[in-house]
């Protein structure tokens, strides 16, 4: 097997170095510049393996990314897909103190699809679905 030597610039040295001793970054982050600055140092992936903790894929990932694209992309994560929460915390809180107080007239406990369907009434809360609702109880028990 090929082993492919990293040599990184003085500059994409001072910047690691920012990234592995300032405590600003993530740990993934800080894992990543702790692998380029072996790689370049020279040692092998099985010593940086046993040292760091991280797999050989890590590794290969991490040089390969720095390799194809620079240093800002092999250190930082990409943006992931999904998309944003529907509703905040506060929504979720106001479910929650709903949920604590008496039922309505007629009912003598909440349940889960009544609670959805006062808060979205109460709350103006559009396609709040008693899935949603479930979750968020379950969370805050």
């Amino acid at each position: 097997m090929r082993r492919i030597t990293l040599h990184l610039t003085d500059d994409d040295r001072q910047r690691l170095d920012s990234y592995r001793f300032s405590g600003k970054h993530s740990a993934r982050e800080v894992t990543r510049a702790h692998v380029l600055a072996a790689l370049d140092k020279g040692l092998s992936d099985k010593q940086i393996c046993q040292v760091l903790g991280v797999s050989r894929m890590v590794i290969w990932r991490t040089r390969s990314a720095y390799l194809e694209k620079g240093l800002e992309y092999a250190l930082k994560d990409a943006p992931r897909s999904g998309a944003p929460p529907k509703y905040g915390t506060d929504a979720e809180a106001a479910v929650a103190a709903l949920a604590c107080a008496s039922p309505p007239a007629g009912a003598k406990r909440w349940t889960v699809r009544l609670l959805a369907r006062e808060a979205s009434r109460q709350m103006g809360i559009e396609g709040l679905s008693r899935e949603t609702v479930r979750r968020w109880l379950k969370k805050t028990s």
